[in-house]
């Protein structure tokens, strides 16, 4: 079974959108994924209000062949975003990456693809574990 990998908007976008100065590490980073790559509807949401208009509807296509699996947040776990927004309030910690922490832990990842290396750098996935950001690595 292929380890999974926790997806943040910014790697998505810089992919689809050819003027980001990330884009060929993004189009190289993807090409060369292994692992089974995972995200929250939260991300989604960002990805598709910062990419590039063309490049929406194609995205939320590759999402529905399978190019990453979206999780759903149950509703009786917003707590749980909420008091990981306020363990993490001096960031600030926002709802795509509360979601992905709650997700990583929830599916015992520690791996992500993220630019924001900084608040992820502080932020603990499961078990506590520091997040290894791939998309830097």
């Amino acid at each position: 079974m292929p380890k999974l990998l926790a997806v943040d908007s910014g790697p998505f976008v810089a992919w689809l959108n050819a003027r980001d100065k990330h884009h060929a590490r993004a189009v190289a980073f993807f090409k060369s994924r292994r692992e089974r790559m995972v995200t929250t509807w939260p991300v989604i949401t960002e990805v598709c209000h910062l990419a590039p208009q063309p490049a929406r509807a194609a995205f939320l296509r590759w999402i529905a062949a399978g190019g990453a699996s979206v999780f759903h947040l149950p509703d009786e776990q917003s707590a749980a975003l909420a008091d990981l927004i306020d363990q993490y309030d001096d960031l600030p910690m926002d709802l795509a990456d509360a979601s992905l922490v709650w997700l990583s832990r929830n599916l015992g990842t520690a791996l992500i693809a993220t630019m924001d290396r900084t608040d992820f750098s502080v932020y603990r996935g499961a078990g506590g574990r520091r997040f290894r950001n791939l998309f830097f690595a």
